[in-house]
């Protein structure tokens, strides 16, 4: 069974996409529908984990990465108790800013 984790700083960045676009757009609904984007893709990732890209060279060992509208879900495959795949969610980042940079906060 497909299954996905966040990260409290993911859960974090995702309340703080969502109110930043119900600001900018003024509409409850487009920042709703533009997380509900977002969250299609985690499912995505849950179900098919090796479909973003690896970032072992360039960011750390075991990261990965994916593109959702605007931002790039920054994840790690993990195990369950069971021996299935996880997909633990790190962070949502605007694909504006530099993952190195961020990540080495």
């Amino acid at each position: 069974m497909a299954k996905f984790f966040l990260s409290e700083e993911a859960e974090r960045e995702l309340d703080e996409v969502w109110l930043y676009i119900a600001r900018e757009s003024g509409s409850l609904d487009v920042a709703t529908r533009a997380v509900d984007s977002i969250y299609r893709r985690f499912w995505l990732l849950a179900n098919h984990p090796y479909t973003g890209r690896n970032r072992d060279e360039d960011l750390r060992p075991g990261l990965r990465t994916f593109p959702a509208d605007n931002y790039t879900i920054v994840y790690r495959i993990g195990e369950d108790q069971a021996g299935d795949d996880l997909v633990l969610i790190l962070h949502l980042i605007h694909s504006n800013r530099d993952l190195v940079t961020v990540l080495r906060q």
